[in-house]
């Protein structure tokens, strides 16, 4: 743990073309932020015991080996930001979010509750249609929950795609999906998800690999399934088919990534 506070830089200009589509959906009829449950108790049950078992899913069971420098979008109270910036091998976080509030704000409350390595974390704000970084420049850009906001989910992730350095990684969790059969009970479904901070926008997966086709991002989706879920979800036993959790997994192709895939494939040359 560090003790210091993570940096916060002030960004101007940041805004995209989408900003004033985004805006009104960011808010609840009460004012209050998307994406967090009203209750505060349950969002510190949450973000103390069901939201850190995230990571080790994905690195023990996708095989994620998260290093390098990595970019939150969407980050909110930016709790990804904080559990991935404990691991050994990620050097640097570049944390944004189209809210200045919640970056100064909550984002610190929340690394000082996880016990984030503050150190490796710049806090900024960005709008993720149209994001103010060089080509080539992040091993993985990462977002939980983050999609269903978005005005064009194909642009975020094409601008996702532009910042990746080849063979790097875009990883969303956390994104609510239409199960595979049309259930009368949908409506009450929106209703619970949307009662604990789930936005009411909706796909099926096949949406979403439409999406990342149309981006050009090749995509690999991997069935959520942690040690207990989360509270929003149904259960897991019927994933897929009354609900639906997955994360979602697209790879830049370039060089690197050839090179990684053909060494796991056949191993070093013999002469």
């Amino acid at each position: 743990m560090n003790s210091h506070e993570s940096k916060y830089v002030e960004k101007k200009g940041y805004h995209s073309r989408y900003t004033h589509e985004r805006m009104p959906a960011l808010r609840d009829a009460s004012g209050r932020l998307k994406g967090q449950p009203a209750d505060p108790e349950e969002w510190m049950r949450t973000l103390k015991d069901e939201l850190p078992r995230f990571v080790p899913f994905l690195t023990r069971k996708c095989g994620v080996e998260f290093s390098g420098r990595i970019l939150e979008i969407g980050a909110g109270g930016a709790w990804l930001s904080a559990e991935l910036s404990k691991l050994p091998k990620v050097v640097e976080i570049i944390t944004t979010d189209l809210s200045p509030k919640l970056l100064k704000e909550e984002a610190p409350q929340v690394f000082r509750l996880l016990g984030a390595h503050t150190a490796k974390i710049t806090r900024m704000p960005a709008d993720f249609h149209a994001l103010q970084f060089p080509d080539n420049h992040f091993d993985f850009v990462v977002c939980s929950a983050v999609l269903q906001h978005a005005a064009n989910i194909v642009q975020v992730l094409r601008e996702a795609k532009r910042v990746l350095k080849p063979g790097g990684r875009f990883i969303a969790i956390r994104e609510p999906v239409w199960p595979l059969v049309k259930l009368k009970s949908r409506a009450s479904m929106i209703e619970k998800l949307v009662a604990t901070g789930v936005n009411e926008r909706f796909h099926s997966l096949s949406h979403f690999r439409e999406f990342f086709k149309q981006a050009a991002l090749p995509l690999e989706v991997r069935r959520v399934a942690l040690s207990s879920g989360l509270k929003y979800y149904l259960d897991q036993a019927v994933n897929g088919i009354t609900h639906a959790r997955y994360a979602f997994i697209g790879t830049k192709p370039g060089p690197s990534l050839k090179l990684r895939s053909r060494g796991a494939a056949t191993g070093p040359k013999r002469p």
